[in-house]
């Protein structure tokens, strides 16, 4: 007798191969819309999945996974964030959480070195001149921007992703420094020529560029803070394609608004989707649309790890990419 297909519930639509691969491996409802779903949609969703696979756009609180259903027994999460589900609430009901670490790291790190040059050098800027038609002629003190080489980066979270920017801007000359909850091992150190900094304000009073690449968790939540962000000088950029909610975003409006440093470069915003009015109006910050992992490739393989996940657990074995409340 064949054994049932467990029922998966994707959230939203994910790349045609992975959706053809899931209805082909499980019992899946897919999203075909790609409209987010509803906190009502997501609270059926919960009641009748034996396997939700949510994106890191929903919401998985402990009043949601309080009212799942008992078959539900794991949240397949597409997205390396987890900071979007309760997994301790989930832990509390045997339901096993996974996320697929790893897929993203090389493209997120691209996009870090994209908009430190773009920042640096005002690429944004400069393109927006000749696509409104308002370029006149070559100036020598016009458009203005700073030389990356030989400047100091301070990278903020030192894991996969932060390593793979620390290549990326080691090859561009820039002089590697991080902060890290403990040093990496004397190895990566000695390639990538990085020096740690146990003191992270010491670090940020520094550095010419700061990177955040850490989780956010509660201990991260708001890290650089008002008091960090002032410790920064006054051509310093800082680029963020980690989570939103790590930098107090208000106080970064302001000290952009002041001239306190020289710029931004972000991805991502501390209430997404929502973007403050006020960072749009300002003529030195770059904004992109959470898009650092925006490949298809990317995708793709996030797509892979979730089916992984689901499979194996469905074998009876501890999915690769489980994740437990320890390791928030």
């Amino acid at each position: 007798m064949v054994a049932r297909k467990p029922k998966v519930i994707v959230t939203r639509k994910l790349p045609d191969q992975v959706e053809t691969r899931m209805r082909e491996l499980f019992d899946a409802e897919l999203n075909l819309s790609d409209e987010p779903m509803s906190r009502d949609a997501l609270l059926d969703a919960v009641k009748r999945a034996d396997v939700l696979a949510p994106t890191i756009t929903d919401r998985i609180d402990a009043d949601l996974i309080a009212q799942a259903g008992p078959q539900l027994k794991l949240i397949a999460s597409f997205g390396a964030g987890v900071d979007h589900i309760d997994v301790a609430a989930a832990a509390a009901r045997s339901i096993s959480v996974t996320n697929t670490p790893g897929v993203l790291t090389e493209d997120t790190a691209d996009m870090t070195l994209a908009l430190i040059m773009v920042v640096a050098r005002r690429i944004v800027e400069g393109a927006n001149v000749v696509q409104s038609g308002g370029f006149t002629g070559w100036s020598p003190t016009w458009m203005l921007g700073r030389r990356v080489t030989g400047k100091r980066l301070g990278i903020v979270g030192m894991g996969r992703i932060g390593q793979a920017v620390a290549r990326r801007a080691k090859a561009f000359g820039l002089q590697i420094h991080y902060h890290n909850r403990k040093p990496v091992s004397p190895r990566i150190e000695e390639e990538l020529d990085a020096t740690y900094w146990d003191s992270l304000d010491q670090m940020m009073a520094r550095m010419d560029l700061v990177s955040i690449h850490c989780p956010h968790t509660p201990a991260t939540f708001h890290l650089l803070s008002a008091r960090r962000l002032k410790l920064l000088q006054p051509h310093a950029i800082l680029i963020n394609t980690a989570r939103g909610e790590i930098v107090d975003e208000d106080a970064l409006i302001d000290i952009l608004a002041k001239g306190e440093i020289a710029g931004a470069g972000l991805d991502v915003f501390e209430h997404e989707p929502s973007v403050n009015p006020k960072l749009l109006k300002l003529p030195n910050v770059v904004l992109l649309p959470h898009m650092s992992s925006a490949t298809v490739e990317s995708r793709v393989d996030m797509g892979e790890k979730v089916i992984i996940n689901i499979r194996t657990w469905m074998d009876g074995h501890r999915p690769p990419d489980r994740v437990i409340p320890a390791m928030l």
